[in-house]
């Protein structure tokens, strides 16, 4: 499980760490930084598949995900004594994102290429300036398992023996964790790289006319639903076929009392229906509402046969009646006991039910001075989290 969740000088999270649990709710006013947190958990996704620079050109380049006050905030500019000033930068441009859990723990930090810029038109693009990988959940050089400095690659060693180089040739838009592949001296990296290579993210699926999940689609076996969506029928047979403990059926009739759902197959096409009580035919994807369709796609996500060890759901009340709130819950639920969950929303009638269950972690954004900040945390509370120096 991971326990923690660092964010360095991405928008408005100059410096936030999180504490998760096994299911996290994720909540605050509109502006509070919500998102961002989930484009980082993207961002940290993105990583493993050597895809982070292009992530960030579609954000606007490095420079526009930037934090983009103060380096620091003084007492007498949040006691309102002085106005908010720019000062001489102190530290290196730096973004930065990693991760603990009970096993191992990741970090990256990104920035520009060192003075003078090269001779090439790409000069902004992110450049890797340190990655890490350690043992547990707080980085400490002594457990340290594999390091990387610009293009070097070091798997760390005991005490009174030498680090062995993995690469001295790592390009610096790179990373390693989606680069370098050695299961015989550094298994450790490919653990970590197969594990956030799973992480899955469920964020606003398309319910328009011309939405993928309207269509009949080619059938194969999927125990992961896509996260277009676009194998929802074949998703929900899969569910139908491997599961015996009849959790569809019970979603459906918990969230739709008196329906039925069935996957009908046209020629090798499967085509979802859904028999409402009181209607004489069953109605196909096309037919269903956009809050209907949204609900079996979350109903697809959330009972797959093929849990992942992170899932995260943002706002996956949008197109849903209030009513059916209290069923989405009950369906989060159930999946927390076998996948690690972070949602991110702020629909009261999901978050209530939520929050109140024992496995569930509560965190509340805000925003001061333009920075987001966790709501009761302190000095003297906050999680334990340590960025590997440059």
């Amino acid at each position: 499980m991971i326990r923690t969740v660092a964010i360095h000088g991405y928008r408005s999270l100059r410096e936030l760490v999180l504490p998760l649990g096994q299911l996290s709710v994720i909540t605050g006013a509109n502006g509070s930084g919500k998102s961002s947190v989930y484009r980082s958990l993207r961002l940290l996704a993105d990583v493993a598949q050597n895809a982070v620079v292009s992530s960030l050109a579609r954000e606007g380049g490095l420079s526009s995900t930037f934090w983009a006050g103060p380096e620091t905030i003084a007492r007498s500019v949040r006691q309102g004594t002085h106005a908010v000033e720019g000062l001489a930068k102190r530290n290196a441009a730096s973004l930065k994102l990693g991760f603990g859990g009970n096993d191992y723990g990741y970090s990256i930090d990104l920035g520009y290429p060192p003075p003078p810029p090269p001779a090439t038109m790409f000069e902004l693009d992110p450049r890797v300036k340190r990655e890490c990988i350690w043992n547990g959940p707080i980085y400490r050089k002594s457990s340290a398992m594999v390091d990387r400095r610009n293009n070097f690659v070091w798997l760390s060693t005991m005490e009174d023996e030498e680090p062995v180089m993995l690469t001295q040739h790592l390009s610096d838009t790179d990373s390693m964790l989606g680069s370098v592949a050695d299961p015989q001296r550094a298994p450790e990296m490919l653990a970590v790289r197969e594990a956030v290579r799973g992480w899955r993210f469920y964020d606003h699926f398309r319910t328009d006319a011309d939405s993928p999940a309207r269509t009949a689609q080619i059938g194969t076996f999927t125990p992961v639903l896509h996260h277009d969506g676009s194998n929802l029928a074949a998703a929900l047979q899969t569910i139908m076929e491997l599961r015996a403990d009849d959790a569809l059926p019970t979603t459906i009739e918990d969230a739709f009392p008196g329906s039925r759902l069935f996957i009908e197959d046209r020629n090798g096409r499967f085509d979802v229906q859904l028999q409402q009580h009181g209607l004489l035919r069953p109605l196909s994807a096309a037919e269903l509402s956009d809050g209907t369709l949204r609900y079996l796609l979350l109903t697809a996500a959330l009972l797959t046969t093929r849990p992942p060890e992170l899932m995260v759901l943002n706002e996956p009340e949008t197109s849903l009646h209030p009513d059916l709130l209290p069923a989405l819950a009950r369906l989060i639920l159930e999946a927390a006991a076998h996948t690690q969950i972070i949602v991110v929303s702020h629909a009261h009638k999901l978050i209530e039910p939520l929050t109140a269950h024992a496995l569930c972690t509560r965190l509340h954004l805000l925003k001061d001075f333009g920075e987001t900040t966790l709501e009761g945390m302190t000095l003297f509370n906050q999680p334990k989290w340590a960025w590997p120096s440059r």
